[in-house]
């Protein structure tokens, strides 16, 4: 018989778990080397039990990783047979198809033994700025996206493995941070491994087994109480994705079948995979299925292996978001970001309180630079942005948001110490948010100027972009309108918004992320939050009259009331 946990005890212990997971994560913030890791937060670290069954992971974990992660690891830790694990072990990968989709997400991860017995283990993920390769989205296969590292021995016991570590140094150009990195992830696991050991010293627990059992299975309950409030049926939705000048668009189709408590999401009739770098492997694609149902379904409850145990993905093998080997895939982003707005959209109609519309962060705009200082030392750098997120039946969507990943936008001066360029401009973009009754996220600019020294001049920086809503802005829902489009110019003139870029010194360079979609009819908007947004320099006096139907006095800030209730009527009309 296994052991019984009274409710007070297993919420005080699944609490300590996750409080466990974000103590590793903090460790991550103190000791990685790129401000992608460091600033942007570019990581997700977790546990399972001696199953592989995901336990917990880090408050702040990034959905496409995690949810990948989920899939990947239990595969991972039970291809190895249980004896020949040992103490100090350490096993590292990045292989895209087995994880998180790209090479640049390296997962590093190693068993947790207490009193001798293998008890857990422990992973971490993290988003490396540098995995080397051809830093473009328009590569053609993974051989051109960087170094390929299949599932090795790190640490034997405590022997690293320095072969290893030779290898990854020779492939990257900057190997400091890229190793000073990996033994953060080392540092991670090493706090997980130790703090569970004393939290099962403490309650006097041989394993974790038991507890596992009553968490997931508790977990899976309220998930499916959650599926069980939806009426059974299918719910479909197809989106557009855009490719590169002179390529046909994606399409990306999804039928939600809904039946009891259990979700199967088809993907079938999905664009086949593509010759440039957005392909997303199964396990990606499932992470923002995931993604999309956990926060429309049960958004409260910390995620573990019980989550994931109604839901169920089919997607064609082939296809663009389930590609074969060797598909190019480090752009992945570019269309696996879309999928959890797919499945807000097939879901709309009948959970209309509970999805966002389209988001200006989907994808997130990911700036690959790097270069040379002059003096001749390499640098490289990765910077994650936000758009404006899609608006909801209760909110205003947020500025400059990274989602559906979740990520930190690095600040300024962090850029600027990491690199030689120079930020001249980063601002909210006015009336770039979708109109609505609840208005969208606004979009934001960024400025880059590349330095034009004569006493220590530059070589050429080379700008690898992944983006998109370049020609589709994000949509709207229920009336709402549509955010603003994205845009890349390089001094002045429009420049390749999907692969690689050589600037010279004194190049200028501008970033507009696009806003978010509305939600609901903007003339139902409270004419006290219009004023608000053109008090805040959101909404420009112009749009407020002509989107809105509210008439401003540019002195006061006042609406004339008399006067909105009679353009909101001609509007109407």
């Amino acid at each position: 018989m296994g052991q019984h946990f009274d409710p007070i005890t297993i919420e005080i212990l699944w609490r300590r778990l996750i409080s466990i997971v974000d103590e590793a994560d903090s460790a991550v913030s103190r000791t990685a080397f790129s401000s992608l890791l460091r600033d942007a937060h570019d990581y997700t670290c977790m546990f399972t039990d001696r199953k592989g069954r995901e336990l917990a992971q880090g408050s702040f974990a990034t959905p496409g990783q995690s949810g990948a992660m989920a899939l990947g690891i239990k595969k991972l830790v039970t291809q190895i047979p249980e004896n020949s694990y040992h103490p100090g072990d350490v096993y590292i990968t990045n292989d895209p198809w087995a994880l998180a989709g790209h090479l640049n997400d390296v997962c590093v991860f190693s068993p947790i033994f207490h009193q001798e017995k293998l008890t857990a283990f422990t992973a971490c993920v993290f988003h490396h700025s540098d995995i080397g390769g051809r830093v473009s989205s328009d590569n053609h296969d993974v051989y051109e996206d960087g170094l390929f590292i299949p599932l090795v021995k790190l640490y034997d016991g405590d022997r690293i493995n320095q072969s290893v570590v030779e290898m990854i140094k020779w492939n990257v150009r900057t190997p400091d941070e890229v190793i000073g990195d990996i033994r953060s992830q080392i540092a991670a696991n090493h706090v997980c491994a130790e703090k569970i050991s004393q939290m099962l010293d403490e309650y006097r627990l041989e394993g974790l087994d038991d507890l596992a059992d009553e968490i997931i299975s508790r977990t899976e309950k309220s998930m499916r109480e959650a599926i069980l409030k939806v009426p059974d049926g299918v719910y479909r939705a197809e989106g557009i994705v855009e490719q590169g000048k002179g390529k046909g668009d994606i399409v990306i189709k999804a039928a939600v079948h809904v039946k009891k408590s259990d979700i199967m999401v088809d993907l079938e009739g999905s664009s086949p995979q593509v010759d440039w770098g957005g392909n997303v492997v199964f396990n990606f694609t499932y992470a923002y299925v995931f993604m999309a149902m956990k926060s429309m379904f049960d958004p409260d409850i910390p995620n573990n292996d019980g989550c994931t145990a109604p839901i169920s993905m089919r997607a064609p093998l082939g296809s663009v978001v389930n590609c074969k080997f060797p598909a190019a895939v480090a752009a992945r982003m570019q269309i696996g970001h879309f999928i959890t707005e797919i499945i807000y959209r097939a879901m709309a109609d009948v959970l209309p309180d509970r999805v966002i519309a389209g988001s200006g962060g989907t994808p997130a705009n990911m700036n690959v630079l790097y270069g040379r200082h002059g003096d001749g030392r390499p640098w490289h750098s990765v910077r994650i942005r936000g758009g404006g997120m899609g608006a909801s039946a209760r909110a205003d969507g947020n500025y400059v948001y990274i989602f559906p990943a979740n990520g930190a936008n690095t600040p300024v001066e962090i850029l600027e110490s990491d690199t030689p360029l120079i930020v001249e401009k980063r601002e909210l973009l006015i009336d770039s948010g979708g109109i609505g009754r609840m208005k969208g996220g606004l979009g934001r600019r960024m400025v880059l100027r590349i330095p034009d020294d004569s006493y220590a001049p530059l070589p050429p920086v080379n700008l690898g972009i992944q983006s998109g809503r370049h020609q589709y802005a994000p949509e709207g829902l229920f009336g709402g309108g549509q955010g603003a489009k994205a845009a890349f110019l390089v001094n002045g003139e429009p420049g390749n918004p999907y692969g690689l870029s050589q600037l010279k010194p004194g190049d200028l360079v501008t970033i507009d992320a696009a806003g978010g979609g509305g939600y609901g009819d903007p003339l139902e908007r409270d004419v006290e939050r219009v004023e608000g947004d053109v008090r805040e320099g959101y909404v420009s006096l112009e749009a407020a009259e002509k989107d809105y139907g509210v008439i401003i006095d540019s002195a006061t800030g006042l609406a004339d009331q008399e006067a909105t209730l009679k353009m909101r009527e001609t509007l109407r009309g």
